[in-house]
Formats: structure tokens, sequence, C-alpha cells
């Protein structure tokens, strides 16, 4: 059997759409392809390629079959979201990177596309349902158990934070203190799990309360803040330890202003790994910079400690030990 097709100029096509009908002008070009399948391979019979109108190879890239956006572009612009960067801005540095707009394979909508997409709460076939199913099962059983759940305009799933009876309770005595972090199971199911912990009078860590979020940007670390305070009968910590991100910061200022916040000792050891692994001198900086935090009673003892890490190893001018000196009381 064969059959064929014969592929015309697109300026013989009228685009017909239900919300916003565009009328295409007919120029009566006969630019077209023909082509014949046969078995399984398609063979081109024949060719005409002259257009009797002006051609725009330029826009061949608006096609849906030319569009792409590859995993470079993608992570990038899931930074900039995070970092709260306007969609314009991140497209137009895209742009920068690439030398023009025309040489970028998508758009301005795709990449805004993408990143709507990509702040619903991927859960999985059925995942949503499920995790509902058990809110509501846990509730009827315990009336203590708190949950909330984040839908976007569309009723799509964006966040969801859950705690349970004991999390409440433990909270009433060991909750002058909280660890906030995002950094749990995300490299694996690509889904940030932030969850609140204290410690208990026996050096145990204990739950306050645990989430699913879509996005870490300030938004977002303002609804599960307040979902938790208000879970938490509106009391807040005296003090909370996060990492150093900037939309935590903000969120935590808007929502527990007069709670004291700290970075994570983990956090700023790991970047000290990142930073100075290749340096000759590394295990000797990591244990002054230890003895700085470690064994400084006061902050004169602090400072003195710290002036000495600087001289001893050429390091008055490292961005991020600056930054850290600079922000040590915020």
């Amino acid at each position: 059997m064969q059959v064929g097709i014969h592929v015309t100029s697109p300026y013989h096509v009228h685009v017909k759409a239900v919300e916003k009908p565009v009328q295409t002008t007919r120029t009566g070009c006969k630019a077209c392809l023909n082509a014949r399948l046969v078995d399984t391979k398609w063979y081109v019979t024949s060719v005409y390629a002259k257009h009797n109108h002006d051609l725009s190879p330029g826009k061949a890239r608006y096609f849906r079959c030319n569009k792409n956006l590859d995993s470079t572009a993608k992570r990038k612009l899931l930074i900039n979201d995070r970092a709260e960067i306007s969609m314009s801005k991140s497209y137009n540095s895209l742009a920068v990177e690439g030398g023009s707009y025309e040489h970028l394979a998508f758009g301005e909508k795709d990449c805004r596309n993408f990143i709507v997409k990509s702040r619903h709460l991927r859960l999985g076939t059925g995942g949503v349902g499920a995790l509902c199913d058990y809110f509501k099962r846990t509730q009827a059983i315990n009336n203590d158990f708190y949950f909330a759940i984040d839908c976007d305009d569309d009723y799509r799933l964006k966040n969801v934070f859950w705690a349970d009876a004991q999390s409440r309770a433990s909270y009433e005595d060991f909750g002058d203190v909280v660890t906030f972090d995002t950094t749990y199971l995300t490299n694996r199911y690509e889904i940030p799990f932030a969850h609140f912990v204290g410690v208990n009078y026996h050096g145990q860590s204990i739950l306050f309360g645990v989430a699913l979020i879509s996005s870490e940007d300030t938004k977002t670390f303002v609804w599960l803040f307040e979902e938790w305070l208000n879970c938490m009968n509106g009391r807040s910590p005296s003090a909370i330890i996060t990492d150093q991100d900037r939309a935590m910061n903000n969120a935590i200022n808007e929502v527990f202003p007069n709670t004291r916040h700290r970075w994570c000792l983990w956090h700023i050891l790991k970047k000290l790994i990142e930073k100075f692994g290749s340096h000759l001198q590394y295990h000797a900086i990591k244990s002054a910079f230890r003895s700085c935090v470690y064994e400084s009673q006061t902050c004169d003892e602090f400072d003195a400690s710290w002036r000495s890490l600087l001289d001893c190893y050429s390091l008055g001018d490292n961005a991020l030990l600056c930054g850290l000196y600079s922000e040590r009381t915020f």
C-alpha cells in the first residue's frame, strides 16, 4: 500500500483557534514538498522551493517541533526562580549568554510555563489522593493531628504541611530552639522535604512538623511558617537555626520578627570544605576555624581568634570568611 502526503507552504494554511481566531493571508504560494510512504519508509518524490513571499527563517524557532528548553537553561531558570529573579530578567540573561534572542530555541512563554509546572508538587500518579486520604484518616483518629494543603489557582497541589499530636505536645516543652532544614531527600526524589526539629532533655532530636514543598522561595516559606505557627497555637520559638538561604531569611523576618535567627554550623563547615578543600593548609585552617567557634567564651576572645586566623593564613580578603564575619550578629 502506498500513501502520498502533500506538504505545502504554511501560508496556505488557515489557523483555527477557538479562543483567538487568527486570519492567515493566502498568497497563492506554490512551494511544496511531496513524499510517499512505501512499506515503512517515506520517500520524497518532488520539491518545489520557490516562494512568492518574503521568508522569515528566524521565526522557525517558534514552531513546536523546533522548540527545545535544554537542561542547562532549565537549571538556570530554577536557580533564578529560587533567588526570586523575575522571569523577564532570567530570559534576558539567557539571551545574552546565547548571543541573541534569535539563537534561543525557546521563548519567554516557554520559560514561564516551565517554572509554573516546576512549582507543582510532583508526587506521582495517585500520590496526592493517597496523601489526602491518609491525612483524613489520621485526623479522624486524633483531632490533634494538624495538616494544611496549599493549591494554586487551578487547584493543583503546591505545598503540604502536617504535624501529629506528639509533635505538637513536644513543642510545648522543647520548642525554645528550632532547627529548620530543606536539604533532606532533595537529591533522590527532587522534592524538598522540610522539617522542624528540636532537642529534648536527653539530647535526642524530635520532630515538630514536616512538609513537602514545590519551591524554595520566600512566598512558599511564608506560607509554611505561618501554617506551622498556627499549628503551634501562635507560639514563636525563641531561636531558629537554618542554612544561609535568603528566601528563608526573608520569610523568618516576616513571620518570626522577634525570633533570633542563626546560621547552621554544619552548613558553614560544609562550605569551608568546598572552598578550602584544595588549600595546602586546609586542615590547619579548619582546626583554627573550629577553635574560634567552640573555644571562644566572649566576643572579644572570638574577635582576637578570628583576626589571628586571617593573619596567619593570609585570608583577610577571602569572600566567604568576610561574609561570615559581617553576618556574625545577624
